[in-house]
Order: structure tokens, then sequence, then C-alpha cells
């Protein structure tokens, strides 16, 4: 991020290359940038470092850049009277390097994206060594208008370097625009498949509530059926029941539930003679001794009875030697 400054007048004062150029080409990537109004540019050390692969900035600094080339961010604001950037990045005792501080981190640096930079400060020194001075050429475009900023053409060094850096951005760019395309077309299909099993699951409910609304009416035909039957004085049919298992007092229960509307003192006589018919395999206990445990009368456990005959529940098997009846289950 480069913080805007006041800046001398175009036709006071040129840079003969641009400033980000030349940061580009001497690190490899861009950074951070102070441009005070006389000109000069300060950067973060800690930027630099990093993009220069120095561990340990504080280190490089005191190896590399004597502290006339180095300054506090507050030292450097406050001598034009200028408030510090916002943000937390920019702290009051940031370390700032002038241009020529990152110049000589640059030439300390190892790492082999700093060789063409260095290998052009080299060329410029021998150049002056011999001929006294080193100019940049002129580039061949004309100003457009009188007193526009005259342009010079970047030494080929540099700009073979910056070119090579911005091919390896655009391959990075490329890359992530082709990994950033392949993770929205998941997305896509996370979402599609997630709407389909929504879809799934809306259909199985639908068919779920059609199953049970089928179901209703057929329990309602059924019960109409049997009613109808009651009214007529025929035994209803009696459901299929798997008997091949041993039954237990509370299946006949439940069975005996699905074969009539049970109430309360049919229910009662069915809770006293069940144990017994499925322990002893048949009911001989008079009727007297019935309604003494349910508490109903003789007459009512004898209707109990046969209402639970007519319902194939229950079969009768004649008489005891006593006169007592003898009933049995009904296993279809």
């Amino acid at each position: 991020m480069n913080e805007p400054s006041k800046r001398p007048d175009a036709g006071e004062q040129h840079e003969a290359i641009d400033v980000s150029d030349f940061v580009y080409a001497a690190t490899g990537d861009r950074v951070r940038r102070l441009t005070m109004p006389d000109g000069s540019h300060w950067f973060p050390a800690v930027d630099v470092c990093k993009k220069l692969g120095y561990t340990t900035p504080r280190k490089a600094l005191l190896d590399h850049v004597p502290e006339e080339h180095r300054e506090s961010l507050e030292t450097v604001t406050g001598s034009y009277g200028l408030s510090i950037p916002a943000g937390r990045e920019w702290r009051r005792d940031l370390q700032l390097l002038d241009l020529q501080g990152l110049i000589l981190l640059v030439n300390g640096c190892t790492k082999p994206a700093c060789a063409p930079f260095k290998q052009w400060c080299a060329e410029v020194i021998e150049t002056v060594q011999r001929e006294g001075s080193y100019t940049l050429d002129k580039a061949e475009v004309q100003p457009a208008e009188p007193g526009a900023p005259i342009a010079y053409a970047m030494p080929e060094q540099v700009a073979e370097a910056i070119v090579r850096l911005e091919e390896r951005n655009l391959q990075a760019d490329e890359q992530l625009a082709v990994t950033q395309h392949e993770s929205l077309a998941l997305q896509r299909s996370t979402v599609e498949m997630q709407q389909t099993m929504v879809e799934m699951q809306r259909t199985m409910v639908e068919m779920q509530r059609e199953t049970l609304a089928a179901q209703q009416t057929i329990a309602l035909a059924m019960e109409r059926i049997a009613n109808r039957l009651d009214v007529l004085g025929l035994d209803r049919p009696a459901p299929t029941t798997d008997f091949s298992a041993n039954p237990t007092t509370e299946s006949v229960l439940a069975d005996w539930r699905q074969r009539l509307s049970v109430t309360s003192d049919v229910w009662a006589v069915a809770v006293v003679i069940v144990p017994v018919l499925l322990e002893k395999g048949e009911l001989r206990q008079p009727l007297d001794s019935i309604a003494a445990r349910t508490g109903l009368s003789v007459h009512r456990v004898n209707e109990c009875l046969r209402m639970l005959r007519k319902h194939a529940c229950i079969q009768s098997q004649g008489g005891s030697e006593d006169g007592a009846p003898i009933y049995v289950l009904n296993r279809p």
C-alpha cells in the first residue's frame, strides 16, 4: 500500500525509473511505501526483510544498513509535521528504510531472484568508473505535450527481472483462477446434491402421508364393515394372526384388540382368562369364579364370553362334569 503525499511539481522533479517498478525488481514483490513531500521514499523494514527472506530483521538491519538509512516511523513523519498513517500495522516504533537502505539490504541478500538487480547495480558502478557517469536512455516516445515529464527507457536487466516476476505472478494468478473455478464448480455440485436430497425427502414425506391416509381409509372401511356385520348379527372375519410362535399374554390381548372393540368389562374378562388359556391350554373355570375375580355379574361374564366367541377369539369345547363351560384359544 502506497501512502499518498504531496509531491513537488512535475516540472521541478522527475524520477527516471518508477519507484514501484524499481522496488519490485529489487525485492520481487510490492511493498508498502511512504513518500515524503521532498520526494524521498521510506519502506517498512519488516516488509523488505520478509520479501528478501531474512528471518531476523533486526540482525539484517545491523549487518547491512547503517543508522543514517533507517529511522522510526514517528521520527520520519514528525519531521514533516505529518500524522501516523491509519491502521494497526503502522506503529509509531515501526522501523523504516530509505531507498539506499533498501538497496543495501538487497545487495546483502542471497536469494536468486535478487541476482539480476545486483548484476545491474554492478554494471552501473562499472560504467561510472569507466565513463564517469551512467545515463539512462531516453524513451523513443516523445512527450505528448510541451513541458510533460521526460520518459526514460528502463535498464534491460531491471526490465527483464520485472517481466520474469510478472510472468510468475500471472501464472500464479491463472492457477489460482483455475482452483477457484474448480472450487466454485464443486460448491455448485454440492448445492445441487443437497437440493436433490431435499426433494427426495419431500417426496418420501408425501409418500408416507399418502400411505398413512390410505391405511386410515382402509381401517375406516373395515370398521364400517364390522359394524355392519354386527347390525346383521354376523360374525366378524377373524384376522390372520401368526400363532406359529408361542403366543404371550400381551400378544393375545393385542390380537383381541384388533378383532373387536374391547370394552372395559370385556377387557376385564380377557385379562383373567388369557393367562389360564395359555398356561393350561383351556379354560374350565365356572362363571361365578370369573365373576368374583372381575367384579362383574355372572350374566355379564357370560355375555363377554359370548362376544369373544363371536369374534373368533375363543371357541367352546363343551362342558365339564360339573357343568362349567370349556373354552380354548381359537388358533387359525
